[in-house]
């Protein structure tokens, strides 16, 4: 395969892994929200959901390593508690969350059985492809991606084109800041440091290409995949705030099935909610064997590991899968401002020129940003109001962003010490 298809072929798979049934349902709830500051929040969300993850994909084609190299200059020890607490969260969170959006797009407006009874029918089916991989996801995949991206190119094309009411002020006091925390629940930068170290093991394993090829062509096709993903992000986003006016909606799912019905009609609706429905599933299965395999390497290739990950995994799924999607992304919450800020600060790190590497950087950066992320982990946590006096005293921590500033000045101090050291030497 040339150079220039290889990178086409992965920067789709690219697009195809970053894109899960959950970044479908955020972007038009959150311009429906927005209303006539819905470039701003385009602009969060972007940041958050684009830019960010496809740094780390330039980080991975620098590394050329696995997940572990992410966060190694830290120390092994750290890397690995970082892993871990990445695929905890990755099954007990997002993985769920794709049977609630199943059961609120695909079962309940057709069928009468309860959100338990899916999730339970839901995981045992993951659990079998999981203990009997296949080809089948993978197949599946190949056709299922392009058909929702053409679903939803219709959605946003005829939907942008009606005519409907004027659209509404704002419901937010900071839509930048709102866009980019909304962007924190696509889990797309952790998706990008797991996925990144995929990628890269994939080409390895073809033993085609060098070292500056493979940078070359795994930086291509992150940016090419984050720029599909710019596109129907904003697209989406775009369409709830011009629909805000014009449609009631009381949550991201049942909006998304509005817009679908009120551009495609019930049919179209329908088909979306099958073709949403499958990349739900793949998604499902993809974590869970993802993190079971994770396990497995731990233990020395245990295959007993991996099963009892698999049936972990699962039975997370079930009990969490019953909830509803706002239930489950309001739960992510507190998690999310735990582990997103250092996966920010790492994946910023990991693409830096080797000078501002070192591990004293590394060390530092991450430690102060994990302590000033605190305030914002506990806010989620504790009685509403019972850290103010904390967070005033720190910047952005009232739009829970307070560990920035912080992290930047340690950057920068450590980075003056750094060169100080080798001008020394």
């Amino acid at each position: 395969m040339t150079p220039t298809k290889q990178t086409f072929v992965t920067a789709f798979a690219l697009f195809s892994l970053f894109f899960g049934a959950g970044n479908l349902i955020l972007p038009p709830f959150l311009g429906y929200n927005a209303g006539d500051a819905w470039f701003w929040v385009i602009l969060g969300f972007a940041i958050s959901a684009v830019i960010i993850p496809i740094l780390a994909i330039y980080g991975h084609a620098r590394l050329q390593g696995t997940m572990l190299d992410f966060a190694n200059k830290v120390s092994p020890a750290f890397a690995m508690v970082y892993a871990i607490a990445v695929y905890i969260i990755s099954i007990s969170l997002p993985s769920p969350r794709t049977a609630s959006v199943t059961y609120e797009m695909a079962i309940q407006p057709y069928f009468s059985i309860s959100s338990l009874t899916l999730s339970s029918i839901y995981f045992a089916l993951v659990l079998v492809f999981v203990l009997n991989r296949t080809k089948i996801l993978s197949i599946i995949g190949k056709f299922l991606t392009p058909l929702i991206i053409f679903i939803l190119v219709l959605i946003i094309g005829i939907g942008l084109f009606a005519d409907v009411e004027p659209i509404r002020a704002s419901l937010f006091n900071s839509p930048l800041t709102e866009g980019i925390l909304e962007g924190y629940q696509t889990f797309d930068a952790i998706g990008g440091v797991v996925v990144g170290g995929v990628i890269v093991i994939s080409f390895a394993l073809q033993g085609t290409y060098g070292y500056e090829d493979k940078r070359k062509m795994i930086g291509k096709a992150g940016l090419y995949a984050g720029l599909g993903l710019l596109f129907i992000y904003g697209g989406l986003i775009a369409l709830g705030a011009y629909y805000s006016g014009t449609l009631d909606a009381e949550n991201r799912t049942q909006l998304l099935t509005l817009l679908s019905t009120k551009t495609l009609g019930d049919i179209g609706t329908a088909f979306l909610a099958v073709l949403v429905a499958l990349a739900c599933f793949t998604t499902a299965v993809g974590i869970v064997t993802g993190t079971a395999d994770f396990v497995k390497g731990v233990f020395g290739n245990s295959q007993m590991a991996y099963i009892l990950t698999g049936v972990l995994g699962c039975v997370l799924g079930v009990v969490m899968g019953q909830f509803d999607v706002h239930y489950i992304i309001d739960v992510a919450l507190p998690a999310l401002m735990f582990i997103y800020p250092i996966t920010i600060v790492l994946i910023l790190l990991n693409i830096l020129p080797e000078r501002f590497r070192s591990k004293q950087i590394f060390r530092g950066v991450v430690l102060v940003t994990f302590l000033f992320s605190i305030p914002d982990f506990l806010g989620f946590l504790l009685p509403k109001g019972s850290l103010q006096s904390i967070k005033d005293i720190i910047p952005f921590s009232n739009e829970h962003m307070g560990w920035i500033l912080p992290a930047l000045v340690t950057f920068g101090i450590l980075a003056v010490i750094t060169k100080s050291e080798e001008i020394n030497e």
